[in-house]
């Protein structure tokens, strides 16, 4: 088996990324920009996040935008009817966020990881489209199709996105140590078999359905505790915007496009595309022209980096690393004539 990376040589390079995204973001004077910052380190967890149980364990699905938007009305209600004053308070509900989005998750993994490949996706998208109408149809709880307002922050100006920037770095960050985490255990090393063959892996003692419930959980997790900052930080939510199956598609082609599987991958995956729909709508409005460039990248990518762009750029330098190694072609013998003399000895 070909290692696509080399985990420990990823440290400092990560360490180095995460000190300069710390950095450099709140040194931004411009407001517009920063959000921008939100939003794609916003999208880096989210690839990330999915990436854990799409990616490790191939089962795809649809649907991790119902966690996102489960997660977002979580801190909203807990924002409105306990009253907490707007300010930095509302940061310490997330995990509460992400824990009961976990508890969703796993109760709906427990019924729809019984079932594999399309019914799989299946599932999960008819979930997503289940909380969507909930959403929209509980008035008295979440306000419906008018929407929930959150506390506004106390802070604003050109300071207003930092705090969620902060936030959503964190919650990055926290998604990529996890994914490296789970990668190099025995648990990460159990959903890579379920992934290359599932009946194999059950067959050799691997618990099939509890490491698959597992991923599915911290994978909703991560995607319930983004979902909460990211309603704080627009303040006014709407069903059909956080439940809104772009979001996961988005996901699923983040990770497709940067490497399924890998660790950077997702981070890479997220950073272009995110960073190229923002581009769109700066400068096209709302008129979603990202999506046919979404289409337009990923039918390049699938005819000449069928595997992704980090898999696939490895693979180049691997290929190229080991023809330096293997040196230029020497001279071909002549089957006809006399073998070769060098400095007076025959050739052996």
């Amino acid at each position: 088996m070909t290692t696509v990376l080399r985990l420990p040589a990823l440290k400092p390079a990560g360490l180095g990324l995460a000190l300069a995204a710390a950095l450099v973001v709140p040194l931004i004077s411009d407001p517009g920009t920063a959000s921008m910052a939100v939003f794609i380190t916003m999208y880096v967890g989210l690839a990330t996040a999915w990436n854990i149980m799409g990616g490790y364990t191939g089962y795809i699905s649809l649907g991790h935008a119902a966690f996102f938007g489960f997660g977002a009305y979580t801190l909203g209600l807990f924002l409105v009817h306990l009253g907490l004053p707007a300010g930095y308070e509302p940061f310490l509900l997330v995990p509460v966020a992400g824990a009961l989005t976990a508890l969703l998750a796993a109760l709906i993994g427990w019924i729809a990881l019984r079932t594999r490949a399309a019914t799989f996706v299946i599932v999960t998208i008819a979930f997503m489209f289940m909380l969507q109408l909930l959403a929209e149809n509980l008035v008295n709880l979440t306000g419906g199709g008018a929407g929930l307002g959150l506390p506004v922050p106390t802070w604003g100006g050109d300071f207003f996105a930092i705090p969620f920037y902060y936030a959503m770095l964190a919650l990055a960050i926290l998604g990529v140590a996890v994914s490296w985490v789970i990668r190099r255990s025995k648990f990460g090393l159990g959903l890579l078999a379920i992934r290359d063959d599932e009946d194999k892996a059950l067959a050799v003692g691997v618990p099939t359905r509890a490491f698959k419930l597992a991923a599915f959980v911290i994978s909703a997790a991560l995607v319930g505790m983004i979902g909460g900052v990211y309603a704080y930080f627009i303040t006014y939510i709407y069903p059909q915007f956080v439940v809104d199956p772009l979001i996961g598609i988005s996901m699923v082609l983040m990770v497709f496009f940067g490497g399924l599987g890998t660790l950077s991958g997702p981070v890479l995956g997220a950073i272009i595309l995110e960073w190229s729909q923002l581009q769109f709508a700066y400068h096209f409005g709302a008129s979603r022209l990202y999506l046919i460039f979404y289409a337009a990248v990923f039918l390049l990518v699938i005819r000449f980096l069928p595997r992704g762009v980090v898999p696939s750029l490895a693979d180049l330098v691997a290929r190229r690393r080991h023809s330096r190694a293997a040196g230029p072609p020497g001279p071909a013998r002549d089957s006809a004539g006399p073998p070769p003399v060098s400095q007076g000895l025959a050739w052996p």
